[in-house]
């Protein structure tokens, strides 16, 4: 048994999981990160320094590769050079009703999704922490942005943020490097935008890249090449992710055993004191069992993961799922929604292109109920897009003269914008538990039942008719606009499901992600979330992960855990 002992037990060595080993272990505990995946350290890319042509296929998956990555391969960004860092779905199965589709896009491996994430980092404002005193849907988030604001900074410092300082209420600013450059299409399309509308600002966005070398910070990682290769995985370390970052800081501390291939089945509740003793883990590849013991234990595994832990958890306090004295416990799954924008031409400036692969864009924060309800549906929603140079396109087919002359010139400038919006907690958006089918573990097979109602099908229309009244104001021609597919988890944002909240009747966690029935344990990935936003997560998560793990220090060295 004291070989399995550990001050604290992470599960999960992705996004979270990385800040919460990072932080406890730097405050002297011993901490042991399970990871199910297998082990990737920075620098383990195999196709970051690929050439286009040294791609079986010109890059692109076989069918075969499709059957087996049958969800995964609907992601933006899975193609040959990124597969390794996603799950194989007939490995790995869950269910959804068939009216109710659901796309749970998974990597299974040290980093986690941080290997593969959009890189998007913004800080959520007291709208969004407010968001029930508007509106009246849901819960009160039981902390507001003065409660967070450090924390963010203290993020941002450590993984390097690029943006502007815009003074912008609903789009707080940060501590950030400087941003990615705009080009002459955007700074045309921005002076028409803002000379039209005083409420509309198009910025650039904010990116987990280093944009400046800072001394003293990012150890290990240089500044960012500006290739646009980042689902390969960065040599260069220039965007964050757990393995070129947090975890190399667990590491160096002398503290932190990390263990891939450990399925973590459940957490043991010692009912005598009332707290979890440990965990049950699984061996993926040998299927051998283990438990492991410590004193507070961060649930990190991602949303849906997660909380189909705890609902794995039972005892008889807690018959259906640890913590679950509230009966919420798997409801109010959400997720932003996309597939509306639209494009169109920029005419003239065909004297002027761009150095390099930007892998940013440009953002048109959320404009709709900001101060106070004005529109028929709640919440809102943001714009982000780009311009760019037709014309260069080494995967265009053809033969002859005239096709290889084409492929080494410029066509005309574009501007492209694509929204996401956010969705409202549904109480019938959940997750179950199967209870009679089991994956190859021996594990119930988890049910994700989940939809967009009418809310979001009311922004959605506003979504559309906004991209087009937008890329008019912009003096575009020849524009199209579009509205597609609405299917929950498409953009890779699913939270909730173990809320955070005032009252242990009608939420899991407390305001520090503190689970209100059991002390010793907290859950910091997107399952605390309260509301989804319209925009990526990921650094509110860190967030309330690093601030989270000084709280639980702090109450263990005062012997209230």
């Amino acid at each position: 048994m004291n070989d399995h002992t550990y001050d604290a037990i992470v599960v999960g060595a992705g996004m979270t999981g990385g800040w919460a080993a990072k932080e406890l272990t730097e405050k002297g505990l011993t901490t042991l990160v399970l990871e199910r995946g297998r082990d990737v350290k920075h620098g383990d890319y195999p196709t970051s320094n690929m050439a286009p042509w040294e791609f079986d296929h010109g890059g692109y998956v076989t069918r075969k590769e499709r059957e087996e990555y049958y969800i995964q391969s609907l992601k933006y960004n899975f193609d040959a050079s990124s597969k390794d860092f996603y799950v194989k779905d007939i490995d790995h199965p869950y269910r959804h009703p068939e009216d109710k589709p659901f796309r749970w896009f998974r990597g299974y491996q040290t980093g986690g999704r941080s290997m593969l994430w959009g890189r998007g980092a913004y800080r959520f404002s007291d709208i969004e922490f407010g968001v029930y005193e508007q509106d009246g849907v849901g819960i009160d988030w039981p902390i507001r942005y003065k409660d967070l604001d450090p924390w963010y900074t203290y993020v941002e410092r450590f993984i390097g943020v690029a943006g502007s300082i815009e003074g912008i209420p609903q789009f707080p600013d940060g501590d950030f490097l400087p941003p990615f450059d705009m080009n002459i299409g955007e700074q045309v399309v921005k002076r028409r935008l803002e000379a039209h509308y005083p409420d509309r600002k198009l910025i650039p966005n904010r990116v987990a890249h280093i944009t400046e070398a800072r001394a003293g910070r990012f150890k290990g990682r240089s500044v960012c090449q500006t290739r646009n290769l980042c689902h390969r995985g960065c040599p260069y370390g220039a965007y964050f992710t757990s393995n070129n970052s947090t975890l190399p800081a667990a590491y160096d501390t002398g503290k932190m055993t990390l263990k891939n291939h450990a399925i973590v089945h459940s957490v043991i509740y010692d009912e005598k004191n009332d707290r979890v003793a440990g965990v049950h883990v699984i061996d993926a590849q040998t299927n051998e069992t283990t438990e492991y013991f410590a004193k507070v234990i961060f649930l990190c595994a991602s949303t849906i993961a997660s909380t189909a832990l705890l609902l794995r958890s039972v005892s008889s306090r807690f018959d259906t799922g640890l913590a679950n004295s509230s009966g919420v416990l798997g409801h109010y799954l959400m997720d932003t929604h996309k597939n509306v924008g639209g494009y169109g031409t920029l005419e003239g400036y065909e004297n002027v292109a761009y150095r390099g692969f930007r892998p940013a864009s440009m953002a048109v924060p959320r404009f709709r109920n900001v101060f106070k309800q004005d529109m028929d549906f709640l919440r809102g929603y943001g714009f982000w897009g780009s311009a760019y140079r037709t014309g260069i396109n080494s995967n265009r087919v053809g033969i002859g003269s005239s096709f290889k002359s084409a492929l080494t010139r410029y066509g005309p400038w574009k501007f492209g914008l694509y929204s996401q919006g956010a969705s409202l907690p549904y109480y019938d958006n959940k997750i179950s538990l199967d209870s009679e089918a089991t994956d190859q573990w021996g594990l119930p097979i988890i049910n994700i039942s989940a939809a967009f109602k009418d809310n979001e099908m009311l922004m959605r229309k506003d979504m559309e008719e906004q991209a087009l009244e937008i890329l008019e104001v912009m003096g575009l021609r020849d524009i199209s606009v579009h509205s597609g597919s609405h299917i929950m988890g498409d953009n890779t944002h699913e939270l909730g499901t173990a809320r955070m909240g005032r009252d242990p009747k009608t939420s899991v966690l407390n305001a520090f992600n503190q689970c209100h029935d059991v002390p010793n344990l907290f859950v910091t990935d997107g399952s605390c979330m309260v509301s989804s936003g319209h925009m990526s997560p990921s650094l509110t998560y860190m967030a309330l992960t690093a601030r989270a793990c000084d709280f639980a220090v702090r109450q263990m060295k005062r012997g209230l855990i």
